[in-house]
């Protein structure tokens, strides 16, 4: 078995499955594998692609939480931003 014969007899089975195993269509299915294999033999081959090379992974670094964003009414001061409490240590008793 030739390499041709042996690629169109897989496109074959593909489309077979494809379309539910259906019988009685081994003919159309054999002609369309054909037609299948013959383009992908005309087909020019890709070249493989050239990948860049890895960046080095840098340590990402945390991000200040956004303050939250309020709609400013006329005639009122926005409040000033709170600082975060501090945790407390346990004493020891």
């Amino acid at each position: 078995m030739s390499v041709d014969e042996k690629r169109i007899r897989e496109f074959a089975y593909q489309i077979w499955e494809s379309e539910g195993k259906p019988a009685g269509q081994e003919e159309r299915h054999w002609e369309m594998a054909r037609k299948l294999a013959e383009a992908e033999a005309l087909a020019p081959k890709a070249a493989p692609r050239k990948r860049a090379p890895a960046k080095p992974k840098v340590a990402a670094q945390p991000e200040a939480p956004a303050e939250p964003k309020v709609a400013a009414l006329p005639g009122v001061k926005p409040a000033a931003a709170k600082k975060p409490r501090a945790v407390k240590k346990p004493t020891a008793g």
